[in-house]
């Protein structure tokens, strides 16, 4: 009995010095650090605005832009953009005599011819000199040969049936002469009303720089003073001011412009301009189409493809062809290369003031077979004027 509680009290005391062992190596090793507490995260304080001192800014109450006081002087006014105002509308002048009321001007470039006419045919002896004299004034003149020819034969038939020559007389002579080479018995209104529809189509041609765009824009004034309305084709879209030009001149008389972009399809603006017309019921629709001769094969491709577009809608009443009367022989070559294009029905002959002289009326009819229907006197915008034989032929010799 003994020996069994010693053996509990020995296993007694080798649990306890365990225990003590366990206990004493768990003391040594050091506990894990605690968590970090979470530190105190303080705002950084605000950038300062202009003014402000570098604090974080208080609470304040905002405001509208109408309640701050700017101060200093009268408030701020808005300014409203400035109003275009719409072009005035010109009332041209009347076209009935406007050549006569122009036979001043007229008559000052051209007493080179009548007059010079007149001294030669007034000499007491009329010899062979003396119409050789007459047949280089008439030359000179840009009258051509074959005209010439032809005025200074009769010239001598009746001087010579005539016998005494008093300065009326040759006057009556020269001046019966003269209308015969231009011509009475010609058409020369220009065709704007076709029978039974609207519009009248006119195609207006001619190398730049003989005031082509200018004429068609007079054209239409002539034809606003007559009383018609007008649509306007700026199918010259090669020049890059024309279609500018063109519409300044609408703009002038009331007349609507259609045109296309820069160096577009001239035949799409021209189709377009004639659709318009027809839509807006006008009396009148004016092409005005490009002239660089310096490519002369394009171009004149370019004119009948205008030509035939237009003739989608209906045929073309008139192609005008504008000459400079200033280029003399020259402008006739002109009228041959778009005579070989286009079916020319009547002339218009610009700067036939100043230096032009007035033969080339008679040569150009002459060459080409069709009248000069429209003639320009000067830069005015009512300076073109239609033909009248009568006040022409008066202008050139004179009262």
């Amino acid at each position: 009995m003994e020996t069994v509680i010693l053996a509990v009290v020995i296993a007694v005391v080798v649990l306890v010095a365990l225990g003590g062992l366990i206990v004493g190596s768990r003391r040594k090793k050091p506990l894990p650090p605690p968590p970090p507490a979470a530190p105190d995260i303080t705002a950084p304080p605000a950038e300062p605005h202009v003014g402000d001192e570098a604090e974080t800014p208080r609470e304040e109450p905002r405001r509208t832009i109408e309640e701050v006081d700017l101060g200093g002087g009268a408030p701020t006014t808005v300014e409203e953009p400035p109003v275009v105002e719409a072009p005035r509308i010109e009332i041209p002048e009347p076209t009935a005599g406007r050549l006569v009321r122009l036979r001043a001007r007229l008559s000052r470039s051209q007493n080179a011819l009548g007059q010079g006419l007149l001294t030669l045919l007034s000499r007491e002896h009329l010899d062979e000199d003396t119409w050789e004299e007459i047949e280089d004034t008439l030359l000179t003149a840009d009258v051509g040969v074959m005209p010439t020819q032809e005025l200074v034969e009769r010239l001598r038939e009746r001087v010579k049936v005539l016998g005494t020559r008093t300065p009326d007389e040759l006057r009556g002579l020269l001046r019966d002469e003269l209308l015969k080479l231009v011509g009475t018995e010609v058409e020369r209104t220009v065709k704007t009303e076709p029978e039974g529809r609207k519009p009248g189509i006119v195609m207006v041609v001619g190398v730049n720089g003989t005031g082509k765009t200018t004429t068609t824009g007079k054209l239409a004034r002539v034809l606003v003073a007559d009383g018609r309305t007008v649509v306007l084709g700026a199918a010259d879209t090669f020049r890059a001011a024309a279609a500018d030009q063109l519409q300044t001149w609408g703009e002038r008389v009331g007349a609507h412009t259609v045109r296309g972009p820069e160096a577009g399809d001239p035949a799409s603006v021209a189709f377009d301009a004639v659709k318009e017309g027809k839509e807006m019921g006008v009396d009148v629709v004016l092409i005005d189409t490009a002239g660089r001769l310096h490519t002369k094969t394009g171009l004149m491709d370019e004119l009948g493809k205008v030509k035939r577009v237009v003739e989608k809608h209906a045929p073309l009443d008139e192609v005008l062809l504008v000459l400079d009367a200033t280029t003399g022989q020259n402008g006739l070559v002109q009228a041959r290369v778009f005579a070989e294009v286009v079916d020319i029905t009547g002339i218009v002959l610009t700067k036939l003031d100043g230096t032009a002289k007035g033969g080339i009326v008679i040569a150009v009819q002459r060459e080409l077979g069709v009248p000069v229907k429209l003639i320009g006197l000067g830069e005015g915008a009512d300076d073109l004027a239609p033909f009248e034989p009568e006040a022409f032929v008066d202008a050139l010799i004179g009262e």
